[in-house]
């Protein structure tokens, strides 16, 4: 084993006002994070205020997704040109703009013009934050504000859904873009006033790469729309699906072969040659896949099978968010005494058991059941999240974060994008496999069937049904349909398991980091 020295940063004194700007970004990430998904649970309000169809109005999701995923990438080449100061002040300036005239919005159009922006807008605050942690802070406090800004990007999408709920239940739909507008101001007032990091180089701005922002839009663009839709219109039965698909991979490829080997890249994809820096993209990509996927998984269980409202839903969901302030204190102490890579590889099998312990649900599977699994995946968030950050970007140049950091999550984002997709595409696979077999099951010489039949017939007569025989099979189906239901998600509880457990596998083949005495141990 050899060691090669590098020189850390020169530690300098952090003022208040640099605490204020960091903290003031960390606020901004917050909302653009918690505006993916607040408007997952008044999905209906806000259908019906716009006078949208079920298939229009998923776009007002789905627009803020393919926009911000376009901008992520991006996001390291503007840093650079405008600075972090005023590009987030730019960006959180736009952000709440775009959210006031989301609440305004005339008609669905509108709305997905509006929510286009908000996407484009918000996404680029949220890589710009955490390249500030490393150009910022010292080796000693990346950790801590890695924790801080792991909660953030973790707990926003967990608390979006219910709080959107409540708000629309209590107030109306156009207050879930409005209580965008006073944190905005203030952000873009304290971002200004005390982040002053870099310079802005207008010089790129002669040597602007638009054929690689061309390709990048595009291969993106259509990639995320695929993701997005495939599942509701049958993938590639759906000749749009096709034509999207075929733009996507000629575009990507054709963007790879010309940012490589252009001089001045609108991404620069060297970064991967880093081992660390492509391992970690790997476990920001999974991460990803295990974080939105469950966030959607749980919610639709706790509605489509137990019939909770979102406030019930939100009461089940909390315990994820309070168990990753608790262990918020248990990571920062170990991420300064032990291997980052044993660290990442306990917190990556501790969310492969919770997903496996959630894998054994029932009908009658209530709160507690669902508590101690949320438990642990809460507390296994952070494990993930904190040595992931360090590995990924600790060893990279600090003109390099910038870039990287945006390359590093946008591959969370595609990670949930894509664990979206499929999930949606094997719920609908699972439902009917399972269902085919449990109706092949239910046979008029099957004892236990007619048992229950002549039980629910009996009660049906008695409470004055008409053709109880027919309710009583009508009720023997309905509770075979909740039963596939049930198995269908047990099953997506358990491929989650093993795609975070055999992740596992790769932590030994990453660099050691000793950041505290700038040594990489190899």
């Amino acid at each position: 084993m050899s060691a090669v020295i590098t020189t850390p940063p020169e530690e300098r004194q952090l003022s208040t006002g640099d605490w204020l700007g960091f903290f003031s970004m960390a606020v901004g990430v917050f909302m653009a994070v918690l505006d993916i998904q607040i408007v997952a649970s008044s999905i209906t309000q806000i259908q019906a205020g716009l006078s949208a169809s079920q298939d229009e109005i998923a776009w007002v999701q789905t627009s803020y997704l393919i926009a911000e995923v376009i901008i992520i990438p991006l996001s390291g080449w503007l840093g650079r040109v405008f600075s972090t100061r005023y590009l987030y002040v730019i960006s959180v300036g736009g952000f709440t703009l775009a959210s006031l005239a989301c609440a305004f919005a005339w008609n669905l159009p509108s709305m997905i013009v509006f929510r286009c922006l908000q996407g484009f807008l918000g996404g680029a605050m949220i890589p710009m934050t955490f390249t500030v942690i490393f150009i910022l802070f010292p080796p000693r406090l990346q950790a801590g504000m890695g924790i801080v800004l792991g909660l953030i990007v973790t707990i926003a999408p967990t608390v979006g859904p219910v709080l959107g709920g409540y708000l629309t239940d209590a107030y109306n739909w156009q207050i879930l873009f409005l209580i965008n507008i006073i944190p905005g101001i203030l952000v873009s007032i304290a971002v200004w006033t005390f982040v002053d990091i870099d310079k802005p180089e207008w010089g790129l701005l002669k040597k602007i790469d638009f054929i690689g922002i061309g390709l990048i839009t595009i291969f993106l663009g259509c990639l995320q729309y695929v993701l997005e839709e495939g599942a509701k219109k049958q993938w590639f039965e759906d000749h749009l699906i096709v034509s999207l698909t075929i733009v996507a991979v000629i575009s990507g490829i054709a963007m790879l072969i010309w940012e490589l080997k252009n001089p001045h890249p609108i991404i620069d994809l060297h970064a991967f040659r880093n081992f660390n820096f492509a391992v970690g993209c790997w476990y920001s990509f999974v991460l990803g896949i295990g974080l939105y996927t469950i966030i959607y998984l749980t919610p639709l269980f706790l509605a489509g099978v137990k019939g909770l409202n979102s406030l019930q839903i939100g009461v089940y969901l909390m315990v994820v968010g309070l168990f990753q302030l608790l262990s918020a204190f248990i990571a920062g102490p170990m991420e300064k005494k032990m291997d980052l890579r044993w660290m990442l590889s306990i917190g990556f099998t501790l969310f492969a058991l919770g997903s496996w312990m959630n894998s054994q649900l029932t009908v009658e599977s209530a709160y507690w059941e669902f508590f101690v699994p949320q438990a642990i995946r809460g507390t296994a968030l952070m494990l993930c999240f904190v040595p992931i950050n360090t590995l990924t970007l600790g060893l990279l140049p600090v003109e390099e974060v910038k870039n990287a950091s945006g390359l590093y999550n946008l591959m969370r984002n595609l990670g949930g994008a894509l664990g979206l997709a499929v999930s949606n595409t094997l719920i609908t696979f699972y439902d009917k496999t399972h269902y085919a077999a449990l109706r092949q099951s239910i046979t008029a010489s099957n004892y236990q069937v007619q048992t229950m039949l002549y039980g629910l017939t009996e009660k049906m007569a008695q409470n004055g049904v008409a053709q109880p025989q027919l309710a009583a099979l009508k009720a023997i189906t309905s509770i075979a349909k909740r039963e596939a239901m049930v198995m269908t998600f047990n099953n997506m509880f358990q491929i989650i398991a093993l795609i975070f457990v055999s992740s596992v596998l790769i932590a030994p083949f990453l660099r050691k980091v000793e950041k505290q005495e700038g040594v990489i141990l190899e």
